[in-house]
């Protein structure tokens, strides 16, 4: 069998001369800078962001390397080492959302949504990308790239909100802004918070709900994967991976329309209700039986996730915390489950990586990610990463799949001027 691949970060002294060289080439000069931003993982907590409850992200140590230059013009040029012969240019004067296609509309779209939120100093750039967060993995190379190219703009055009945390949620604010409606990406803001706050060490508690300040919304929980001996293996799956074909918006959707017919503003509402009484059990069959009776089976089930997946959240914490970690794997195990039974967004290869790896003595594997394709998680002991992600190797070359990809994620910082 081939030897499963494993993706490595790379260093920053690497990033930055790549991130260097490749604008020079292009454009015949030096950049003002180079600033880079992480992919994530998402622990525990997924498509609980829409609905304004809790995901427990971290930053990963891949990140995207991003050298920039101002301009004097609204003309905005990126290229990527993914084709680096290949020049995208765009013009911000009169954009609109939507008028910029392929992978530019993401930069492109973090300076019109700065303009758009009123910062008219924000004029054109020219940048170049290098990366190791993997593409289509459900790793957030998207964040990353939004998150690198707002800080960046940030620094180069003096806006002042890039070296605080609360003032990051401006920018965190333009890149989601920018994959909305510029990308036409469904996102519901944790992997930008994710990219932009993070800190080395911890995961962050993010708090969705609308109208918390930046305290209120997130908290540092520690994650020390050393300290219990654990190592954290994710594993890209490589299956064909697409948000932008309506499933995500569909889900989306129809958790609005069930807190609609349920008369709260969003579902994080149901949550707290079905947590604060006294057999939560109960009232969360009370709620179903009222979603059946106003819906259908389906909104029945993504209700049931939904409400569930927030409670994990900080279930996942305590337990963590407290170093029970088959508590944590089995709510690893039981999110997973969710997401398959109930959120219907795994594929094939998702729970055939995830059976694998709880066979093979995970304490507990799920999606990570907005499914349909991308990564899986998996808690292990220290040392066993590689072995576990070279069973699922052989697996799908078993079954005919894509030959999968791994890397250890660790707990790394945010999104950081580099050079």
């Amino acid at each position: 069998m081939t030897a499963v691949e494993f993706i490595e970060p790379i260093s920053h002294e690497d990033g930055v001369a790549r991130a260097k060289a490749l604008f020079a080439k292009t454009y015949g000069s030096e950049p003002e800078g180079v600033w880079a931003a992480p992919g994530r993982v998402n622990l525990i907590g997924e498509h609980t962001d829409y609905n304004a409850g809790l995901c427990l992200p971290i930053a990963l140590p891949h990140r995207t390397f991003i050298a920039l230059s101002p301009r004097e013009d609204t003309r905005v040029r990126v290229v990527s080492d993914v084709a680096p012969d290949k020049v995208a240019e765009a013009d911000l004067d009169g954009l609109a959302a939507r008028g910029v296609d392929g992978w530019s509309a993401y930069p492109t779209g973090v300076a019109w949504a700065l303009r758009e939120a009123g910062f008219s100093s924000v004029q054109g750039f020219d940048a170049a990308f290098v990366s190791c967060v993997p593409l289509g993995s459900g790793l957030s190379s998207s964040a990353a790239m939004t998150c690198s190219t707002a800080l960046a703009l940030d620094d180069v055009y003096g806006l002042g909100y890039g070296s605080t945390d609360a003032g990051r949620v401006t920018l965190i604010d333009a890149a989601i802004k920018s994959e909305n409606e510029m990308a036409g990406a469904s996102t519901g803001g944790l992997d930008q918070n994710a990219s932009m706050r993070c800190t080395a060490g911890h995961a962050i508690r993010l708090d969705c709900r609308p109208g918390l300040t930046p305290l209120e919304s997130v908290s540092q929980q520690e994650f020390d994967l050393d300290k219990y001996g654990l190592e954290l293996l994710v594993v890209d799956t490589q299956a064909p991976h697409q948000l932008n074909d309506g499933q995500y918006a569909q889900r989306r959707s129809t958790c609005e329309k069930a807190a609609e017919l349920l008369g709260v503003a969003n579902l994080r509402v149901i949550s707290e209700q079905v947590e604060a009484a006294d057999d939560p059990a109960a009232a969360l069959a009370d709620v179903l039986a009222k979603v059946a009776e106003l819906g259908d089976e389906t909104m029945v089930k993504r209700v049931r996730h939904v409400v569930t997946e927030i409670g994990r959240v900080d279930q996942f914490v305590a337990a963590f915390a407290a170093g029970d970690i088959k508590t944590a794997g089995d709510l690893f195990n039981a999110s997973h489950d969710s997401l398959r039974d109930d959120y219907e967004v795994t594929v094939p290869e998702l729970d055939v990586a995830v059976d694998v790896a709880r066979a093979n003595g995970a304490y507990g594997a799920r999606m990570t990610g907005g499914g349909f394709g991308g990564s899986i998680i998996a808690l292990v002991d220290k040392g066993r990463g590689h072995e576990v992600a070279q069973l699922i190797a052989d697996e799908f070359a078993k079954r005919g799949f894509h030959a999968p990809r791994a890397l250890a994620a660790v707990a790394a910082a945010s999104a950081s001027r580099e050079a």
